[in-house]
């Protein structure tokens, strides 16, 4: 890994913690930190979701008080960046095991690794977790099952 992606994923590591003990407390939950860009455009973006869906409130409470520490103590060296915070939106990563449980019943997009019957990409409703395994039932009408090791990106899917 090059420095620079590690220093990246150190800075993600810290921040993600940060936000997290700020945002347990009132029932926030961290999604997904993201760092990218480079010199005066980095941006650092925190995704966060409740049960009820995110307010602005609850934006700018992350905003201003995850902001501040990581100013106080100098998470992010090397200059300016920009700190957004938001909702991930319709379409939300499942990023945890504990969301996998959470959006049970849910349509949901999902890439592996690697393809399961001939496929990396599946569709279909959310039927749980059992233990490590996800699965998935499809418009064919049969479960497939997935480690979540072989899962590489996941999301829920609006429906129109």
């Amino acid at each position: 890994m090059p420095v620079q992606d590690a220093h990246r994923d150190a800075v993600v590591a810290r921040v993600t913690e940060i936000a997290e003990r700020v945002g347990a407390p009132e029932g926030i939950e961290i999604v997904e930190v993201e760092f990218k860009g480079a010199g005066k455009g980095r941006v650092l973006r925190i995704f966060i979701d409740r049960p009820e869906g995110v307010s602005h409130a609850e934006c700018e409470f992350i905003s201003r008080n995850v902001g501040t520490i990581l100013d106080v103590e100098d998470v992010v060296p090397g200059g300016s960046y920009t700190l957004e915070v938001s909702s991930p939106g319709l379409e939300r990563p499942l990023k945890k095991a504990a969301d996998y449980e959470r959006f049970r019943g849910r349509r949901v997009k999902i890439v592996l690794r690697e393809p399961v019957a001939g496929r990396r990409v599946w569709e279909g409703a959310l039927a749980g977790l059992d233990g490590d395994v996800v699965t998935l039932e499809t418009q064919q009408g049969s479960p497939v099952r997935f480690e979540l090791a072989q899962i590489q990106r996941a999301n829920l899917k609006f429906e129109w």
